[in-house]
């Protein structure tokens, strides 16, 4: 698919048609691709990233702030950095299928970057800078509001899930929470893990990811909601 169409394409995913569409291709491109294709030092998205996680920070912080009465300044300030971080961001990528319609270099390509999180989670900050050139304060905060403080609450469970499932497993079981790798494939530079976890013997649900933090994490998320329909059947 040509590069315009793609450009089209990603516009109907997000629901948003730029007024000057050469910012949705920066906001897409990467250094990699860049750097291959000899173009300006300042054409990839880092610039456009800079400027996304600012908005990104003030949209969140507002949000908490208005949703969260209760919460002080401290659990505000953890709950935002779990939203806004990489893993999230990449979550939230995940959902719009960003990698299909980031330009990469052939090497980084190749090497699984259309999967890899910080180059997901940088390309989402971007696409939130070129909407605020674009569109002003406000498309960017619908934006942000769509696409990722949706959902809050299973984000939030996301991000703490290891320590969420640790926490349910020694008060309901007496046997400990034991995560097992079950797979290892790929060379060095392209790694896919895969985990299960079991508590004692039992076995839960299997995660994967590109290190053994990450598959443990989903591994978690999905043992916890896996124990959640449990309960409501029972």
């Amino acid at each position: 698919m040509k590069i315009n169409e793609l450009l089209n394409e990603f516009e109907e995913v997000i629901s948003y048609q730029y007024n000057d569409i050469k910012l949705l291709r920066q906001a897409l491109t990467h250094s990699s691709f860049a750097n291959e294709k000899r173009l300006d030092k300042l054409a990839n998205n880092e610039r456009l990233e800079f400027l996304g996680d600012a908005v990104l920070e003030l949209v969140t912080s507002e949000f908490l702030y208005k949703n969260n009465d209760k919460m002080h300044e401290g659990d505000l300030t953890k709950l935002r950095a779990s939203i806004v971080c990489e893993q999230t961001l990449s979550l939230c990528a995940n959902d719009i299928n960003l990698g299909k319609y980031i330009q990469l270099g052939k090497g980084e390509a190749s090497t699984g970057g259309r999967d890899r999180a910080s180059i997901l989670s940088d390309a989402m900050e971007a696409i939130i800078g070129s909407i605020y050139l674009d569109g002003g304060f406000t498309s960017a905060k619908e934006f942000i509001d769509k696409f990722i403080l949706s959902d809050v609450e299973n984000k939030q469970l996301f991000f703490d899930s290891k320590t969420i499932l640790q926490e349910i497993v020694q008060s309901e079981y007496k046997d400990p929470l034991i995560y097992e790798l079950i797979a290892e494939e790929g060379p060095d530079h392209n790694k896919k893990f895969t985990v299960k976890a079991f508590i004692g013997e039992k076995e839960l649900e299997v995660g994967v990811g590109r290190t053994k933090k990450a598959a443990e994490q989903q591994a978690a998320y999905r043992s916890i909601l896996a124990l959640r329909r449990k309960i409501k059947r029972n």
